[in-house]
């Protein structure tokens, strides 16, 4: 009998939101949007944090630039050789590399310049290595890099520009990938003798020099070593850089926070009103159902099917449009307020992140309240007596 008068109930739910079909609709879409809205800022925020770390944890424990009248200059080679002399250094490697501009296409392109015979400071081009052809001058390019090389008909090879103006042809070969799309992108991975002649850097130098520390709780210790041997050196440990780019990240965040407490006000705008009180045929239907011997919570029962059916609907409406946005269209426009918008970069997609505590953070903060939000008034009103609400 009692789930009979349940389903009663349920129906009867849903009938008196049919019969207020454009307030239904009108309310199930303003909650869609605002839900939309705040779980792609959380879906955006979570995929960018989980990119960024991926891609920070693949970088050297410390890198060591050359500083001169206060910019990054080139730096010699025979360095390396004092720092492997410094207890606990495992290995050092110079860096061959630079930013490429293609004026066609207005962006750039990170030339990364490896060795057949090195010790690769990166998992990712342990792979690489096997896969370039170092007997004639090819490269690997990132799917960035590819795209943007298709669409200006460069299929087969790329004349790079050198500073004498010259052209370097150099052979397109597979696809680089590596673990994160942040990291392998917009990146051209050549031979250091294809890079040193499009540059033009000597042999005797290097971009940078990148370490690798066998004892991680050593790292700052011997970050302070290579800078006392080096004072004109800025030594940049993995610790120092995950700093950077979480203020930078930070930072953005500040603009997400807006939106944020934008489309949170507006909820409780919402809410407050549902809050505030009933409109008189809401009251009269309420003192209607008492006088044909609906009991309190039968109401209240009622009106939180009415609450749940539309919140859950939002919500599962504004999770599917907000996870479609984000993770099928990549999130154009709001990506752009942490990725930043540039012609000088390639675009990349935003990898899939499942935090479980984001879509309960998201239903507790909107489905509860909502159906609250129905049931106080609704209370109200149920308490009085039937001949009164319906005066």
């Amino acid at each position: 009998m009692r789930s009979r008068i349940n389903f009663y109930i349920v129906e009867y739910a849903i009938n008196s939101l049919l019969r207020q079909k454009y307030k239904t609709v009108f309310v199930t879409l303003v909650l869609t949007l605002l839900i939309f809205l705040l779980s792609s800022i959380f879906f955006i925020t979570s995929s960018m944090k989980h990119e960024l770390h991926a891609t920070v944890d693949a970088l050297p424990e410390i890198t060591v630039q050359k500083i001169k009248a206060g910019r990054h200059d080139e730096i010699d080679v025979d360095v390396i050789d004092a720092i492997l002399e410094l207890n606990g250094v495992e290995s050092a490697v110079a860096r061959v590399w630079g930013y490429y501009y293609f004026e066609n296409a207005g962006v750039n392109f990170t030339l990364m310049g490896i060795d057949e015979y090195e010790e690769q400071y990166k998992k990712s081009f342990v792979a690489a290595v096997s896969k370039l052809d170092f007997t004639k001058p090819s490269m690997l390019v990132g799917e960035g890099v590819k795209r943007v090389m298709d669409a200006s008909y460069y299929k087969e090879y790329f004349n790079f520009i050198k500073p004498d103006g010259t052209l370097k042809r150099v052979d397109i070969g597979a696809v680089f990938k590596a673990e994160t799309e942040l990291e392998s992108n917009d990146i051209i991975l050549m031979s250091k003798e294809s890079v040193r002649e499009i540059f033009d850097i000597k042999e005797n130098k290097a971009t940078d020099i990148v370490v690798r520390v066998a004892n991680f709780n050593e790292v700052a210790t011997i970050a302070s070593k290579i800078k006392l041997l080096y004072p004109d050196t800025r030594v940049i440990t993995k610790d120092d850089l995950k700093i950077s780019y979480q203020n930078i990240f930070d930072y953005k965040s500040g603009i997400f926070l807006a939106l944020f407490t934008t489309a949170l006000f507006a909820f409780f705008i919402i809410i407050y009103d549902r809050a505030s009180g009933l409109s008189s045929e809401q009251k009269r239907e309420i003192g209607i159902l008492k006088a044909i011997g609906w009991r309190v919570d039968d109401v209240l029962r009622e009106k939180f099917y009415e609450g749940f059916i539309v919140s859950l609907l939002a919500y599962v409406l504004g999770i599917a449009l907000a996870l479609a946005f984000v993770y099928i269209f990549h999130a154009p426009l709001l990506r752009e307020i942490f990725s930043g918008y540039s012609q000088l970069k390639t675009s990349f997609a935003l990898p899939f992140v499942l935090d479980v505590q984001t879509f309960a953070l998201l239903f507790f903060l909107t489905v509860p309240l909502y159906i609250a939000a129905i049931i106080i008034p609704s209370w109200r009103s149920a308490t009085l007596e039937a001949d009164e609400v319906i005066r």
